[in-house]
Formats: structure tokens, sequence, C-alpha cells
């Protein structure tokens, strides 16, 4: 029989949120595995991280290692490009009118990855983390007193508590018998970088067009990363240009925004879908991440919610283990489930119905959508609310995502059990 290690919280799953999951549960005072394999290293894309999510990369001590290879989002446009015959206005959110320098960063898939990973291997919460790579989890084994983890190497880790990461497919999620409302839209994402003759001045626009959104998010310098919804069948032909001609294409879609594109980058094709778990903790496992929750592309709103799943389950985990309740328990299980709920319900729904919006042929929908973005436009209170609960919902924020010396938000996860939110 092999050896068997045990500890509070096992992570199944490395990628972005896992690994941040991983951190802030041993900088809570847990021991932790995060298990699973390495990112791939060739992922072309990139992460608009909020200020909530950057402070919380502060607080696990790998922004350091990150911000070189970032670029700050100053202001979001919003334009009309759907041809409708009733068109919205043009809308600029500026991070200034809510007393931030930037909304955010954009920041490569890679140099995030790697930060989390090095961090992660490198991590000195006196032997609190423990970096499991492995090929796979080949099963997950839940009991009224632990969950078992094996991995494809034949070793096994037992935990009071198991944070699912582990993808859209979880098959941790599959163990604990949560199931899943799945759709499909049909569309794509192209995605890739490119360089540009004109200067993006840190500002992120996004086209809205009948077939989904054309999204250029700033880069270092006068770089941009594209994230461009088509029909399935356009997004493979517009991936299987030439550069040349995927650069004439794009710029004509950019209407000269950013002047001469050039030197793009591997271009890849990402099938739209979307995905709620139907709670989001049960049988001693807490999903995270798309193992939680998968939606389009827009808004930049999905690993800003994995990274708000990863500290609230750390402060939640943390605050039950100091008052000497298990961590894997039902209680608790329900205060993660009823802490992070409403956040990505309303988030997952608001994406969606943007989207279906963009693609429907009735015209009262796109007066509606129209209105909408008038009223952001011309309402300034509006306007600034809004900013603010997307950068930071007042209600969905942990403390470990908050500046130092911020008071606790009514309503986030707290490491008091008995004051974090009730099932």
């Amino acid at each position: 029989m092999p050896d068997v290690q045990n500890f509070d919280c096992a992570i199944t799953g490395a990628g972005p949120a896992g690994l941040a999951a991983g951190l802030a549960c041993a900088e809570m005072g847990l021991a932790t595995a995060v298990i699973g394999p390495r990112a791939d290293p060739r992922d072309g894309r990139t992460a608009a991280l909020f200020q909530s999510s950057v402070q919380f990369l502060k607080r696990l001590g790998v922004w350091d290692a990150i911000a070189p290879a970032a670029a700050p989002l100053d202001a979001i446009r919003l334009i009309d490009a759907t041809g409708a015959l009733i068109r919205a206005p043009e809308v600029t959110f500026r991070a200034s009118e809510i007393g931030l320098e930037a909304f955010g960063y954009n920041v490569p898939n890679v140099v995030l990855t790697s930060a989390l990973e090095s961090a992660t291997r490198n991590h000195v919460t006196h032997g609190r983390l423990t970096r499991v790579e492995t090929k796979a989890v080949t099963a997950l084994a839940i009991s009224d007193s632990g969950v078992a983890v094996t991995t494809h190497e034949g070793r096994e880790f037992s935990a009071l508590l198991a944070a699912a990461a582990d993808g859209r497919a979880s098959p941790s999620r599959t163990a604990a018998a949560i199931t899943t409302r799945a759709w499909a839209y049909d569309q794509s994402a192209v995605v890739c970088s490119f360089t540009h003759s004109r200067p993006h001045a840190n500002i992120s626009t996004e086209f809205h067009r009948r077939t989904g959104p054309l999204t250029v998010v700033p880069g270092p310098g006068s770089t941009s990363s594209l994230v461009w919804v088509e029909t399935p069948t356009e997004a493979r032909r517009l991936a299987e240009l030439s550069g040349d001609a995927f650069a004439a294409a794009l710029a004509h879609h950019l209407s000269g925004l950013l002047g001469q594109i050039s030197a793009v980058s591997p271009r890849g094709i990402f099938p739209l879908s979307g995905q709620t778990a139907t709670t989001l903790a049960k049988n001693r496992v807490a999903l995270i991440g798309e193992a939680a929750h998968v939606m389009p592309p827009i808004g930049a709103q999905g690993l800003n919610l994995s990274f708000r799943d990863a500290a609230t389950l750390a402060e939640i985990a943390a605050g039950a283990r100091g008052a000497n309740e298990d961590i894997g328990s039902p209680p608790v299980l329900a205060r993660y489930d009823a802490a992070r709920s409403r956040d990505v319900t309303s988030r997952v729904w608001t994406i969606d119905l943007l989207n279906r919006s963009l693609l429907s042929e009735f015209a009262p929908v796109h007066l509606a959508r129209g209105l909408g973005l008038f009223a952001l436009s011309a309402i300034g209170p509006l306007r600034r609310f809004v900013m603010r609960e997307g950068v930071a919902p007042a209600l969905s924020t942990p403390q470990l995502m908050q500046p130092p010396g911020e008071p606790a938000v009514r309503g986030a996860a707290t490491l008091d059990a008995g004051t974090a939110p009730q099932a």
C-alpha cells in the first residue's frame, strides 16, 4: 500500500484558478495540496484582470512577477456595430470616474500561470502548500470523514475538503454527484494578438455585432489581444487565412481604430458555450472556476469570477477551521454555496442575455439594449454604479481581494464562520 499524505484541502486542477486557490488556502493557514498537470505553455490567450483580482494576486505574492508583462485598462469602450435601425450610442467607461488609475490589467495567460506555478512550488508558509504534478487525477472517493484522491501515477492523498478546479468537464464534480445545466451558442471565438500602428491609449474596445462581439484589449506597447466572435464556419475561415489577409480583414472591421495591423500571432478557435452547476458545493467538494461556471468571453468576467471563488473558499474554510468545524461538512459547504451563488448566477445570466440580444432578430430586443446603453451614457450615477459592481461586486468581494485596511464588505466572505453568509 502506498503512503497516503493528509491535508486539510486538496485542489484538483492546476490552472490559474486552482493554483490561486491553493496559494490562498495555504495563506489562510490550511495544509493544502494542488494536484494536477502543468498548464499548456502554448496558450496564447490573455486575461483582463480587474483591480480586485490584482489585489488578490498581490496578497498571494505573485503580482510583482506578472506586472512587467501587464498592460493597464484605463477605459472600456462599447460600440454598436450591429447595423440595427436604432443604433445604441457609443459608451466609454473610464476608471478615473470611480477613483481608479485603471480598471485592471491585461495579462498573458502563460505569464500568469507561470507566476502562480512558481509561487506554488516555492511557497514558504511553514510547509503548508504542496504542489503535486501529475498526468491526471484518476479517482476521487468521498466518505463521511474525508476525500481520497488518487493520481495516474498511483500516489494517494486524503483531505477534509476537495476544491474542484479541473475544468468544465470536471471529474471531481461528477464524483460529488453535482449536476450541471449546459447550453451551446452557434458561435466560435477567434483569439490571437497583433501589433498596430495607432496607439490603443489603454482603452479596451468592444464592437457589438450581429454575430457576436469583436473585442480588442490593450497589450504592452503597440500590441493588443483579440477575441473575435463569429459563426463557427466564419471563424474557421478567418483562422485559415494568411497572416496578411487576416490583418486586412481585422483592420476593416476595426474601421481604422488601430491603424495598420501586423505581426498577427497564431490564431486559436474556441466554441462558445455556457454551463452552471446546480449547486456550488456538495459531498465535501466545492467548485471553483470552470467546474462551477462557463460563459462566453464577454465583459472579462470569467477568470475574475474564478478568483472570487478561490478567495471566498479559502476564507470560509479557514473561518470554519478556526471555529473547530469540519471544513468539508455540509454547513461549511452551504456557506460557500450561499456566498458565491448570487454572484455566479447574476454574471452568467447577464452575459448570456447580452450575447443573445446581439443574435436576436427581434427589433424590440435591440431597442431595449440601445436604451440600456443610452442610460449608461447619460446617467452618471448609474454608469459609476455599474463600473464599481463590474470591478468589485459590493456583496461578493472577499477580504483577500480588498486593499489592506479596507473595512469588511457586508455580505462578503469573512474569517468568522458565525458571520459568513448562511444557506
